[in-house]
């Protein structure tokens, strides 16, 4: 079975697309099957695993996402790019911005990234959405297609506070749209706790939403290397693989294998 997951935050900023790389390839490490999707007209995944000139790629999410608007027939595996790390990803670009106004007006415009992603996800263990900063349709897309959400919280106040909108969108669209969506949980990250103030807003996060969602362990740690691996084009274990981020993003990636196998243990009416 594979398990979609959709790294959301309408916050920018918070290490969204530095997690869905680094936890992508760390379940490659682990012996995972990972195919990565940018969703994010920015294109940041896409340049950050080392295609800069993404504004020339063939085939990104947008023209798929245009060819299941438009009943197409075109191969479902064209276009999707291999890592030297062995993570696939679909590539995006500025195009994109442009599907948020092609969906307005598609029939079940909610599931046209699902509609896609069922055709190929039966070659993947996990499929990890990295979600743009907002929480316009194709984030929408991206929520109705997940089997779960990631949430990526900058240790600071004011990020940890638009956390409020992401979870009344996130239960919206459990509630209209894709009833088994679940909260793996947030994830901490930028944090420098040297400081009194991360300290602070990480035992907040913990007093307000720890009762509700599980906040993981695992906190990522402030670090210029973390940010010089997108220009590499590597991951964090690639680039500087005995780093505290590495560790970090090496520890978290076993706390979500953990998490599905928790999911796995459960009797089915428990579920």
């Amino acid at each position: 079975m594979s398990k979609v997951i959709a790294i959301c935050n309408q916050k920018g900023g918070v290490t969204k697309t530095t997690t869905t790389a680094n936890l992508g390839i760390g379940l490659a490490m682990e012996g995972k099957k990972v195919l990565l999707v940018d969703a994010d007209p920015q294109g940041d995944l896409t340049t950050s695993l080392g295609w800069q000139d993404n504004e020339n790629l063939s085939v990104t999410l947008s023209t798929i996402m245009d060819n299941i608007i438009n009943d197409r027939e075109f191969d479902h595996y064209g276009g999707i790019l291999k890592h030297d790390e062995g993570v696939d990803l679909i590539p995006a670009n500025i195009e994109l911005s442009g599907m948020e106004m092609s969906l307005v007006t598609a029939l079940s415009r909610e599931f046209t990234l699902r509609q896609y992603l069922d055709r190929i996800k039966h070659d993947y263990d996990y499929v990890i959405i990295d979600c743009m900063p907002s929480l316009g349709m194709i984030t929408i897309n991206a929520l109705a297609a997940a089997d779960s959400v990631i949430v990526p919280v900058q240790a600071q106040y004011l990020p940890a506070k638009g956390m409020t909108q992401l979870m009344k969108t996130i239960t919206k669209v459990k509630k209209q749209i894709n009833p088994n969506l679940k909260v793996d949980g947030v994830l901490l990250t930028l944090a420098d706790m040297r400081t009194n103030l991360a300290k602070a807003t990480a035992d907040t996060i913990r007093k307000q939403y720890g009762g509700v969602l599980t906040i993981f362990k695992t906190q990522i740690p402030v670090a210029v290397k973390a940010a010089e691996t997108s220009a590499a084009g590597q991951s964090i274990f690639a680039y500087d693989k005995g780093s505290k981020v590495a560790k970090a993003y090496a520890d978290f990636t076993k706390e979500v294998l953990k998490v599905e196998e928790r999911a796995k243990s459960k009797p089915p009416h428990s579920r």
